[in-house]
């Protein structure tokens, strides 16, 4: 009775460690899975950027606003006062503001339905009246002012 005993408690005998073989394939298999999809994944799309010299500075204070439409028309607003101009007209008139008040900041205001590209040609004719300090603002679409 004694034998039988003996290989009883050999066999209900609890082990106190933890089996981690089941752990590591785990792991190993997901390693893999990463290695191999990490590369395939695409962070980023390709995208055409229009081309312009403008900079971004800071907040404005007492603002000018140009304001460009769908259609490529550009509106100047001061003092209130919207006027649809051309643009070797804008860039003569803020260059008169620019030499009247070296400070001035402008706005340009974007149609949500304009191009890129018409944007970037309003701040490229503001550059060139010699206007630094440029800020952009968005509007939702609408008939010109």
């Amino acid at each position: 009775m004694s034998s039988i005993s003996l290989r009883r408690s050999k066999r209900r005998k609890l082990k106190n460690e933890i089996n981690v073989v089941p752990y590591i394939d785990v792991m190993l298999v997901l390693l893999i899975i990463f290695m191999v999809t990490t590369p395939l994944m695409n962070l980023g799309t390709d995208i055409n950027l229009p081309d312009s010299n403008a900079m971004s500075l800071g907040s404005p204070q007492d603002p000018v606003v140009v304001s460009v439409y769908p259609d490529g028309a550009l509106a100047l607003m001061v003092e209130q006062q919207n006027t649809s101009v051309t643009r070797e007209d804008l860039v003569a008139r803020l260059r008169g503001i620019h030499s009247h008040n070296p400070d001035a900041t402008i706005l340009v205001r974007g149609d949500s339905a304009a191009s890129y590209q018409l944007i970037m040609n309003a701040i490229d004719a503001i550059n060139t009246a010699g206007i630094n300090k440029v800020s952009l603002i968005s509007r939702p679409s609408e008939s010109a002012d």
